[in-house]
């Protein structure tokens, strides 16, 4: 017999909403539908489903691993051991909260839904499902699907076959079509039983579905280190025949599995993958979602089918255009005629002390500005190479996914993910061949970091530049949605809650989040090595003030020691020092209803799927009441002159 649902299991579990002990739980197995991330990696939100009812609720963080691995799946089985039902404010119904559960069963063909018996006839009837091809199957006017053994049959007026209930054989489309066919290749039974979806159709709350996509983007194989232990992971980049991009991750044994059978250029039908909302942060493609690729999903060649699916889209950024990317989270693609290619240096990373090969191609563009590119490790050696050997017929080159530093003012640099191209056949390469041939050849160059200072963290403007009231972050929700927006405000700070997260151990070297190391001692992850001491960093977030309104604000080290007025290490000190005069509660008091500048950059992050909106401080100074002064008489003229 099958594996299935515990008969009523919602039912059970809303009789006893708060078992005393796990020993008090009956058993309670029940589907899994709409497995998605809550945004942190360690917690995922699902529905439980018993065929009759459903309830959605929240798995334990300990069941990460067998999310990942592929051992719990969406349109799986698993056994709950224990729980407890919260109400929902404002809503009658229930939210269940699983601490303990184990998987029994993998992905199901089909959400399980309760059988439907005619009150009449005590016929069992099944919902009608699409690609129903089985010859025996007949359906009725009402669309519902009958399908009857052959003996004992019984035939209506209509001609519709119908058996009794006792005697009805389920069985799902999918098992229809997977016996007619199961003697065909892989791929060619993929491509006969699946309706390819489009990437654009996919979120995190389908079933089961398979893509047919082009890699047109791998990285190389990398190890981690963290407090769970090592592993490895690699990132294909997916596109599919519209040209919609979607970034794959391969963990550990998927990735083991996954990275030689994955090659650049070639076609794939690919199922049983896992999709959450992408962090808007570290994406590198156009899409809403990103996509975990465990042992248990399905990868299949699709032979002769290369030709269908587009190859590498860029989306050139022209050089003089560069200065916004400078020190930002997004990459940038780059086309542009090879001035000059350096040898090969050799560096040696400050994090492990490995050498590595890196060469500098400086390139221009129809803009007449030009750009240093720095080349790593195989792309430095390789292609690297093949552009030295070349640089007297000015080469072509098209880069994809650059990382945009403040070196020299402007500079990219390439990643394990980056693709170059050289001497493509595009139209933008025709284009500024043909523009370099009759007159960029000649032209003289400046290079785009000229004139430029490298740009800090706050996005270095006066503190009187961009001046907006807090009212305009408020009443613009979308505000920073595309890319972060930097303004000014003088505020106040009205509120710091004593309470919260103030401060993180950080590494005394790199500023990194440290861990208690096994023993004694704390561990970087960014220096990959342990340390006696750290230091404590600054993390808290402010509430504050203007005559438009309140708003609260973000805060890191160096912008909150200035609103403070002392290093986080010495705010601690006096958090442990117990007497009738709290030294804390007296300093956070002290530090407020205190004027300010603020330079601060708006974003949109995603929190539990949901968009909101996040103020950052990226500079404080204090009030200079003469140049505050000049500046209002200096907006008082401009009103004037406008009326």
């Amino acid at each position: 017999m099958g594996k299935t649902v515990t008969p009523d299991a919602i039912a059970i579990m809303r009789s006893n909403p708060s078992p005393d002990s796990s020993a008090d739980v009956p058993e309670i197995v029940v589907q899994v539908l709409d497995l998605k991330s809550t945004g942190s990696r360690s917690r995922f939100m699902f529905t439980a489903n018993d065929g009759k009812m459903k309830l959605k609720g929240i798995l334990p963080s300990n069941v990460e691993s067998d999310i990942l691995s592929g051992s719990i799946q969406n349109l799986g089985l698993i056994r709950i051991l224990d729980y407890t039902l919260n109400d929902i404010p404002n809503k009658s119904d229930k939210y269940l909260v699983v601490s303990k559960c184990e998987a029994v069963s993998p992905a199901l063909e089909m959400e399980i839904k309760s059988d439907v018996v005619d009150p009449d006839s005590g016929i069992l009837l099944k919902p009608k499902q699409e690609n129903e091809t089985s010859s025996d199957v007949k359906v009725g006017e009402s669309g519902i699907l009958l399908i009857p053994k052959q003996e004992d049959q019984v035939r209506t007026g209509g001609g519709v076959l119908l058996k009794s209930k006792q005697e009805m054989v389920a069985k799902s489309a999918a098992q229809i079509v997977h016996e007619q066919h199961r003697n065909m290749a892989p791929a060619a039974r993929l491509a006969m039983t699946r309706r390819v979806h489009p990437l654009v159709s996919l979120n995190p709350y389908q079933g089961s579905w398979t893509i047919k996509v082009r890699v047109t983007s791998k990285g190389s194989m990398r190890t981690y280190r963290n407090a769970r232990g090592e592993g490895c992971v690699f990132n294909v980049e997916l596109t599919d025949e519209d040209g919609t991009q979607i970034q794959a991750t391969m963990f550990n044994e998927a990735a083991k599995k996954f990275f030689d059978k994955l090659e650049m250029g070639k076609v794939y039908y690919i199922s049983k993958g896992i999709l959450k909302v992408a962090n808007k942060q570290f994406k590198t493609v156009q899409n809403d979602y990103e996509m975990t690729l465990n042992e248990n999903s399905e990868v299949e060649e699709a032979s002769n089918e290369a030709s269908f699916v587009p190859e590498t889209k860029f989306n050139f950024v022209p050089i003089d255009m560069l200065g916004p990317y400078v020190s930002g989270k997004e990459l940038v693609d780059i086309i542009g005629v090879v001035q000059s290619v350096s040898p090969t240096m050799s560096i040696r990373r400050k994090s492990n002390n490995e050498i590595v090969p890196k060469r500098d191609i400086t390139i221009a563009d129809e803009t007449k500005k030009t750009v240093v590119v720095s080349l790593w490790n195989e792309l430095a050696t390789t292609v690297g190479q093949e552009l030295l050997d070349s640089a007297d017929q000015s080469p072509i080159v098209a880069i994809k996914s650059l990382k945009v530093g403040d070196f020299q003012g402007v500079s990219l640099s390439t990643l394990s993910k980056s693709i170059v191209k050289v001497n493509p056949e595009t139209p933008e390469a025709k284009k500024l061949r043909s523009w370099f041939d009759s007159e960029g050849k000649a032209s003289s160059m400046n290079s785009v970091g000229s004139g430029i200072m490298a740009s800090s963290r706050n996005g270095s403007r006066s503190m009187y530049s961009d001046r907006v009231f807090l009212s305009h972050f408020t009443s613009n929700p979308s505000l920073g949605e595309d890319k972060p927006a930097f303004f000014s405000v003088r505020a106040y700070v009205s509120f710091i809650k004593p309470d919260q997260t103030m401060w993180y151990r950080a590494c005394k070297t790199c500023n990194k989040k440290v861990t208690e190391a096994i023993g004694s001692g704390y561990w970087c992850e960014g220096c990959q090595k342990n340390d006696e001491g750290c230091s404590l960093r600054y993390i808290m977030v402010v509430k504050v003030s203007d005559p438009s309104g309140e708003a609260w604000l973000s805060t890191f080290n160096e912008e909150a020691e200035h609103i403070i007025g002392c290093p986080a290490d010495e705010l601690n000190q006096l958090k442990s020092q117990e007497n009738e005069e709290n030294p804390y509660q007296l300093k956070l008091k002290q530090a407020t209803w205190v004027p300010h500048l603020f330079r601060v950059s708006v974003a949109q992050h995603e929190y539990m799927s949901e968009k909101r909106q996040r103020i950052t401080v990226r500079g404080v100074a204090p009030v200079d009441f003469a140049a505050e002064s000049r500046f209002l008489l200096e907006e008082i003229a401009k009103q004037k002159a406008s009326q």
